[in-house]
């Protein structure tokens, strides 16, 4: 694991994840899901939307912020 120098002590650095992320995060595992279930049953519009939106727009969103 890497280390970070600061005001002489060493601080581990690691993944902080706050609310915002895991919000983020569910709705992305809802979004997800719904547009499976869709595209499950035929649905050929808002499904591929919905899979785009959760996989290239929520998940980075729940890492990044």
């Amino acid at each position: 694991m890497a280390k970070n120098k600061k005001n002489g002590r060493q601080q581990n650095a690691a993944l902080q994840f706050s609310r915002v992320n895991l919000i983020l995060a569910a709705a992305a595992l809802v979004t997800i899901s719904l547009g499976y279930f869709l595209l499950a049953n035929g649905s050929i519009n808002a499904a591929p939307l919905l899979l785009v939106l959760g996989y290239v727009v929520l998940i980075p969103l729940a890492i990044i912020l």
